[in-house]
């Protein structure tokens, strides 16, 4: 004889819970949930069977908002007691979700023309990152993307470019211009003589070459800056 399904009184309070969630999710959209109810129900899609609010309540506690425990590393998240691999990976996959929509929605226009969508992508990438991370934008004659790279990844307030490096990779890839880009883990978007130095640089050896140097963004969690509105170039 098959089993009966469980009464009300004989199921755990969390899957109540859930179900409670998901209906509001369902209807209202993620706004219709603060963002630790919306990390709970992320997480009991990696463990169905586990009450997931009080990992969700010490992840929050941990980083502070939805947006940041999505973007923390492997190995802080480890850190976390309840976190294991099977969580991990989960919240990874929202974060590479939410990249590539970024990057879809990149590569669909002119980048010239389309600079929310940059500045959205590269806080998607890198703007939540704990150390220096330099992107470039490779783009054809058309101002297409052609390729995005992570060219160099450095320490928390430094990460060393060569301008031939640059140069190399725009060559290989047949470029017709650049647009470079890089965080600031302090969050504060301010060029350094150092940023300026070397977007300086950089530039000087495109256009020998006949490379058009569009613009230099350096990016934080809360923001952007860009070289060429500053007059930088």
């Amino acid at each position: 004889m098959a089993k009966s399904e469980p009464d009300d009184k004989e199921r755990p309070d969390h899957l109540g819970h859930r179900e409670r969630l998901r209906e509001r999710f369902l209807a209202g959209g993620a706004d219709a949930l603060p963002d630790y109810e919306m990390l709970e129900l992320l997480l009991f899609m990696a463990q169905p069977r586990r009450d997931m609010k009080p990992v969700a309540k010490r992840l929050m506690t941990r980083f502070g908002t939805y947006a940041k425990v999505i973007s923390a590393s492997s190995d802080e998240l480890r850190t976390v007691e309840g976190v294991g691999e099977s969580l991990i990976a989960t919240l990874k996959i929202v974060r590479d979700a939410a990249v590539r929509l970024a990057r879809h929605e990149l590569t669909q226009r002119n980048i010239i023309s389309s600079w929310e969508d940059l500045i959205g992508y590269c806080r998607a990438t890198m703007g939540r990152e704990n150390v220096e991370q330099f992107r470039i934008f490779f783009l054809d004659r058309k101002n297409a993307l052609i390729k995005d790279e992570e060219l160099q990844r450095g320490t928390v307030d430094q990460t060393a470019v060569y301008p031939r490096e640059v140069i190399k990779r725009a060559l290989e890839l047949h470029a017709s211009a650049i647009i470079m880009a890089h965080n600031h883990p302090s969050g504060d978007t301010t060029p350094s003589r150092g940023d300026i130095e070397m977007t300086r640089l950089v530039k000087e050896a495109c256009e020998k070459i006949g490379i058009a140097l569009h613009d230099h963004v350096i990016i934080s969690a809360a923001g952007a800056t860009s070289f060429r509105s500053l007059g930088l170039i």
